[in-house]
């Protein structure tokens, strides 16, 4: 089975007022891109990725005009895919859901959310912890709460997965070096305490048995930036659980790899051009994890990046596809279930 994730730079704007295609020659919100050009490059990919369960970064907006759901299984009809019904858990305010799109041949798929009673708080309430040892606990919020599925399989073999678009820590709004520093440093307090809570949902599952996968835009890498230094570790290391006991620690190899210093060749999943800069620069910021258990058949990951992965390169459609269709490049993995 192939589960995936993938992060849609604004496919909301994909869509008009009442949730249906805008497959025009208009730009989309993609620079100079339209907004055909992008749903074709999407209709590319999501075909070529030809994935059993993928999560959906900044899925179409849900409100009271348009519903979410709706927009991904019109966009699966459209494009003739497998992953035909979509699944949307808390709606939040940002117009970048997180949803999944799933084939229902191949798994059943349920909004099942964690938390409360004797557990850690529920992904859509509050989280109090102190991150900077002052003895006065900050209270937490995920502007994007993940989404929390159960997934079955024909098999009867069930799976824990949560879908997450943790908070960016670029200090949007700063008007100085120094407020850009301070601002930056907020944000990555509070992307660590997201890592914590959603890293105590991990513990739980764990706990109870169950399989888990956890995927999505972290925002977040081992060794990323210089705060990771002020911190200790990065986010990525925190749900990963790289102090815990190897059978409750989750795996993705990509992970591993961004740490190595020297010659060694970085991953990536997204690519962004810097104006003032005048290039691109590459993170790798997209991750699929794996509980120890679903790592005994020898799982295989991807990137589907147009340059690094030799089959996306040398396939000129999907190349191009991958570069008009989002700044992230879907990550999957294949497992036995």
């Amino acid at each position: 089975m192939r589960i995936a994730t993938y992060n849609v730079e604004w496919f909301s704007n994909l869509f008009d007022r009442t949730g249906r295609l805008l497959e025009d020659d208009e730009w989309s919100a993609r620079y100079q891109v339209t907004r055909r050009q992008q749903l074709e490059g999407l209709g590319i990919v999501f075909s070529a990725l030809d994935a059993d369960v993928v999560v959906i970064v900044e899925a179409p907006d849900e409100n009271r005009r348009r519903h979410t759901v709706q927009m991904l299984e019109r966009f699966a009809h459209h494009f003739g895919l497998r992953t035909r019904r979509a699944l949307l858990g808390y709606p939040n305010e940002t117009q970048q859901e997180i949803a999944l799109l799933y084939d229902p041949e191949k798994v059943v798929a349920t909004h099942d959310p964690r938390g409360g009673e004797d557990a850690s708080p529920r992904f859509d309430t509050s989280y109090r912890i102190d991150l900077d040892i002052d003895a006065d606990p900050e209270t937490v919020a995920f502007s994007k709460p993940p989404l929390e599925v159960a997934l079955e399989t024909p098999a009867g073999r069930m799976v824990r997965l949560i879908g997450v678009h943790i908070k960016s820590k670029a200090p949007h709004g700063a008007t100085s070096p120094d407020s850009a520093n301070r601002i930056a440093i907020e944000n990555r307090r509070k992307q660590l305490a997201q890592c914590i809570w959603l890293r105590a949902r991990v513990e739980e599952h764990l706990d109870e048995g169950d399989s888990v996968i956890v995927l999505g835009d972290f925002n977040d890498g081992p060794g990323i930036d210089e705060y990771e230094k002020l911190f200790g570790r990065s986010g990525i290391e925190i749900v990963l659980g790289e102090n815990a006991v190897p059978a409750r620690r989750l795996r993705d190899p990509h992970a591993r790899i961004s740490k190595m210093r020297g010659t060694s060749a970085a991953p990536a999943s997204a690519r962004f051009y810097l104006p003032e800069a005048g290039h691109y620069f590459s993170a790798m910021l997209d991750y699929v994890m794996l509980s120890a258990d679903l790592c005994a058949d020898a799982p295989k990951w991807r990137i589907w990046h147009p340059f690094d992965d030799p089959v996306c390169y040398h396939t000129p459609e999907l190349r191009e596809a991958l570069l008009q269709a989002s700044d992230h490049f879907p990550v999957s993995v294949d497992i036995s279930l």
